[in-house]
């Protein structure tokens, strides 16, 4: 018996930004496991279920792939961290918004371990791609740094200050992700302790004796 054709299934057209999305994710898995130059379109597409050519017209060039996966990442780490410091309330100690900003990046990085990945194949990528790489490293300073200045008591410490400690830290974060991918038995809670408990006595200088 034939089925009559307003009876057969319909393929479901994925929206752009779903499909972009769903693009995005896929091409980070592949960059991470293959670095970036090893990667091909194919490989992304054949993964993904689509065909080269959408690639191309949503991202332009691999490079553009690449960039979009990038941008992606620092929008996600942006937004936990944010959400990390509002969720510490506006009354918390300093130290303790300090501990949940920090918890939130290994968390992130525990749930993008691709995105992380990519980060630290930035020698090996596009030219393009480390200018955005450095650009998420800005970005939380600058979150770091905007954060401290809103602290009770250090609205007097200079900025330029306020800026170094936030690269510090930064650093201090990005180092020790590293370090602790090579022992898989360190959680966030004890990579967070550690950095806290390094840093902690430096930030804590800089709040005005109490009266």
């Amino acid at each position: 018996m034939s089925t009559a054709p307003q009876d057969r299934p319909t393929r479901r057209r994925m929206p752009r930004a779903e499909r972009e999305a769903q693009i995005l994710v896929v091409a980070e898995q592949v960059f991470a496991e293959r670095g970036y130059s090893a990667t091909t379109m194919e490989d992304v597409a054949e993964r993904v279920g689509v065909t080269k050519p959408l690639i191309y017209e949503y991202f332009g060039s691999k490079e553009g792939l690449l960039s979009a996966c990038i941008v992606r990442a620092r929008t996600q780490l942006r937004e936990v961290t944010e959400s990390a410091w509002e969720a510490a309330g506006p009354g918390a100690e300093l130290v303790d918004v300090f501990r949940a900003g920090v918890l939130a990046f290994f968390e992130f990085i525990d749930e993008h371990a691709n995105a992380f990945v990519l980060i630290q194949q930035e020698g090996a990528m596009a030219s393009q791609a480390s200018p955005l790489i450095e650009s998420i490293r800005e970005q939380q300073s600058e979150a770091i740094a905007r954060t401290l200045a809103s602290a009770p008591g250090l609205g007097q410490v200079p900025l330029e200050l306020l800026q170094g400690y936030a690269e510090v830290v930064v650093g201090a974060c990005e180092r020790v992700a590293v370090w602790r991918a090579r022992r898989p038995g360190t959680t966030a809670v004890e990579a967070t302790e550690l950095v806290v408990s390094a840093l902690w006595g430096g930030l804590a200088s800089l709040q005005p004796d109490p009266a």
